[in-house]
């Protein structure tokens, strides 16, 4: 994965707007590290394919980035993007990593199904 380039970020959300899409959304403050100190209040969110239309695609804010995806009738969004990749499969995938460079947010969105 590369930093934000947010130029090409919003041309790639601008391509996938108004189609049928499948997103991955996920979050996590250390879920899975969480037996390590059980004083430490885990959190976290999960969505895979999510089958939706956005009719506006939107990243803003300084590094770290938030994108939003505006729908008929509400948002999705996903804040602290650091890392974006498109891969073969024509994907956008992005990322947010802590400081320690351990993922804390992932949205992805496709054409086709997450396998």
């Amino acid at each position: 994965m590369e930093a934000v380039n947010t130029e090409i970020v919003q041309k790639e959300l601008n391509r996938l707007a108004n189609q049928e899409v499948y997103i991955h959304l996920e979050t996590t403050n250390g879920a899975y590290a969480t037996h390590h100190d059980e004083s430490f209040f885990s959190s976290g969110a999960y969505i895979r394919n999510a089958k939706l239309v956005y009719t506006l695609g939107k990243i803003t804010g300084p590094n770290p980035y938030r994108v939003g995806l505006k729908l008929d009738i509400g948002w999705v969004y996903a804040e602290g993007i650091t890392h974006y990749e498109m891969d073969e499969k024509g994907r956008l995938l992005l990322a947010g990593h802590d400081f320690q460079g351990k993922l804390a947010v992932a949205l992805e969105i496709s054409q086709t199904p997450f396998e």
